[in-house]
């Protein structure tokens, strides 16, 4: 009797090259960035128990280092492969909306936002300064948070707009508890930014709120 012939399994690594990135799914993706397991536990299966451990790619992209380089196989090595994948991400997304006006790539500057603030877990935000065109100049992290806000103050934010000479700003800030709505506060302190930055004929284009998943915009729901 013949030997039964097994025909070798497909690989992600091997995927990937045949039929390109968007044929593998999340775990394969994240097998291939990891490239080796641990004894007894392959690439694929260990993306497979981190993505199940944290909840799918969201909760491991905004997972603290600690946490991670706890689990059994992720050491510094594969943390920083991690983390250099998300921010090669975020700049891509940046330099993309930096290589025009913000204003007719409005669906660019969401996915920017997306990668830029969508990992923290606690509250931070942002401004895009933008020059008369409409062209970033500079993003800027200015305030931070606990889970539940920022303290933001618009004299500093004035400064920043006027150091970096800014014509016009986009506020943006996350929400990691998932839902992008606007609270009173949020809506508070947009009037408040509006009206300080007005006095130095500075615009307001608008305010986005990031969630997990979907984003809020200040503009678009007639809040500016």
């Amino acid at each position: 009797m013949s030997a039964v012939q097994r025909v070798p399994q497909e690989g992600p690594r091997d995927k990937l090259i045949d039929r390109g990135a968007m044929a593998l799914d999340d775990a394969e993706l994240l097998a291939v960035l990891l490239h080796t397991g641990y004894r007894d536990c392959s690439a694929l299966d260990l993306a497979r128990q981190l993505l199940a451990e944290f909840g799918g790619i969201g909760g491991l992209v905004r997972a603290e280092q600690s946490r991670l380089l706890a689990c059994t196989g992720i050491g510094p090595a594969k943390y920083a492969q991690l983390r250099v994948a998300v921010e090669l991400a975020r700049r891509q997304a940046l330099q993309t909306v930096s290589a025009g006006d913000v204003l007719s790539s409005p669906d660019a500057t969401r996915r920017f936002l997306q990668y830029h603030l969508g990992g923290h877990n606690r509250e931070v935000f942002c401004c895009l300064f933008l020059d008369s065109q409409h062209r970033v100049l500079r993003c800027e992290d200015l305030f931070y948070g606990t889970l539940d806000g920022a303290a933001v103050y618009p004299r500093e934010v004035a400064v920043r707009a006027l150091q970096n000479g800014a014509a016009a700003l986009i506020f943006a800030h996350n929400h990691p508890s998932g839902v992008a709505e606007p609270s009173v506060a949020d809506k508070r302190i947009t009037e408040r930014l509006c009206q300080a930055l007005s006095l130095l004929d500075i615009r307001v284009l608008d305010h986005i709120i990031v969630g997990r998943g979907g984003e809020y915009s200040f503009a678009e729901n007639g809040l500016l």
